[in-house]
This record gives C-alpha cells, structure tokens and sequence, in this order.
C-alpha cells in the first residue's frame, strides 16, 4: 500500500516539475519564471522527503531545509527588487 502511495505522490510531483520548467520557458515575466522556480525547489524538496520516507533514513533533511531557504530568500530578494522597479 505504501508503494503505491508514494507512486502516485512521486507521479504527482514529476507532472508538477514538468508544468514548472514549461512556465519557466514560457513565462511571459520574471515574476512567473521565478514564482515556477520557487515552486521546483518545493517540488525538489518534496521528492527528497519521499525518497526519504521510502528507504527509511535522514540523510537528506540538510537539503531540503537548504533547498526552501533558498527558495523564500529568492522570492524576497525577487519581490522586492521588482517593488523597487515600480516605485521608481
């Protein structure tokens, strides 16, 4: 039963991280590819915690604390460089 639960979240992400790199190629804005950027570090993260859960180990909790502070610092950083650009 577990396996197939973690099949189908593992197909659920893999179709998320696909709609993610066509939104980066095709994002008519910087805040779209970034937003789809953010949003594959979460899907990235995600799929180690899953892999994780499956072989029954902690290895990889250091990347993905990484991977989502990467994540909030990027869309901050992003948000309010473009803020900056509006106001001027």
């Amino acid at each position: 039963m577990t396996f197939i639960v973690v099949g189908i979240a593992g197909a659920l992400l893999s179709i998320g991280a696909v709609a993610c790199l066509i939104r980066v190629a095709r994002g008519p804005s910087i805040l779209d590819r970034v937003l789809a950027l953010d949003v594959m570090l979460l899907i990235i993260s995600a799929a180690l915690c899953l892999e994780m859960y499956l072989n029954e180990h902690r290895n990889n909790i250091l990347f993905v604390v990484i991977a989502c502070a990467i994540a909030f610092i990027g869309s901050v950083t992003v948000s309010r460089f473009v803020s900056d650009q509006r106001n001027a």
